[in-house]
């Protein structure tokens, strides 16, 4: 399955692990540039902020390296668009720094779009579709294998950036997002094995949770979920460089992670 928008690209008919990268594109269709107030230079340096670059990069080297190839959906806009993993309504934290599932801040809190500026088009053209096709993928591996296991790529800045709201705490190089009902512990400790040679795995921190299709969340214990959060130090430099060698090695890790969790049917699962 392939739009403009994503692209889900299929692994082994056995795997139930779905690498799923939101943040990696850069790309803004020209009606959504006409609504954003920032001038050519200004979105350019917002995108080299807020953008996980490379991790699109991550998650192929890490399908490409596992024993049992795992499916990844791939957004192909950015998060400027709509950003697919926020709460669509009243739940969602962000809304206080304008970050909602269309933003209408900046990362340095600036205006990003007009004042009074409607989301619910770009909800109906982006988010809905995306979030549809995101629960599908998900039922797909469920359908397949009996379960889900949901992997969320993301990358963060080595410094806080003013919008983080949490940005106090911690920054380890591999940042892991748990959620209560959906993150079972062997999936974090096989996280941590996986990752451990970077130099350091903590939990949700300066990030935490990780995304669940809503039809599932909170309500399906086959599908397990974790964020992995890699520092953008270990792989490019910042902000919106180039990547360098580390993407294979993260790559690597990554694979070794999906080949845990679609071997460990017995351990990896939800509550």
């Amino acid at each position: 399955m392939i739009s403009d928008s994503f692209a889900l690209l299929a692994g082994a008919p056995d795997s139930p692990v779905l690498l799923h990268v939101p943040h990696s594109s850069r790309v803004v269709p020209p009606e959504v540039r006409e609504g954003i107030v920032l001038d050519d230079g200004e979105l350019a340096a917002e995108l080299d902020h807020i953008t996980d670059a490379h991790t699109a990069e991550i998650a192929a080297e890490g399908a490409a390296s596992a024993a049992t190839t795992p499916w990844r959906f791939v957004n192909r806009l950015s998060r400027l668009v709509v950003d697919p993993e926020r709460f669509p309504d009243e739940r969602e934290e962000m809304l206080a720094v304008g970050m909602g599932a269309v933003y209408t801040r900046t990362t340095h809190r600036a205006r990003l779009r007009p004042d009074g500026f409607d989301p619910a088009p770009l909800v109906g053209r982006y988010f809905v579709p995306y979030a549809e096709a995101m629960t599908e993928a998900v039922a797909g591996r469920l359908a397949a294998t009996g379960r889900a296991v949901v992997v969320d790529v993301h990358s963060y800045p080595t410094e806080p950036l003013p919008y983080e709201l949490h940005g106090e705490g911690p920054r380890p190089p591999i940042c892991l997002g748990t959620d209560a009902f959906h993150t079972p512990p062997a999936l974090v400790e096989a996280a941590r094995e996986a990752f451990g040679a970077f130099g350091g795995v903590a939990t949700d921190t300066p990030f935490a949770g990780t995304y669940v299709p809503l039809r599932h969340y909170r309500r399906d214990p086959r599908v397990s979920a974790l964020m992995v959060e890699i520092r953008r130090d270990l792989y490019m430099g910042e902000p919106g460089g180039p990547a360098g060698p580390g993407v294979k090695a993260l790559g690597a890790a990554l694979a070794s992670l999906s080949d845990v969790a679609t071997s460990a049917s017995s351990v990896i699962s939800g509550k």
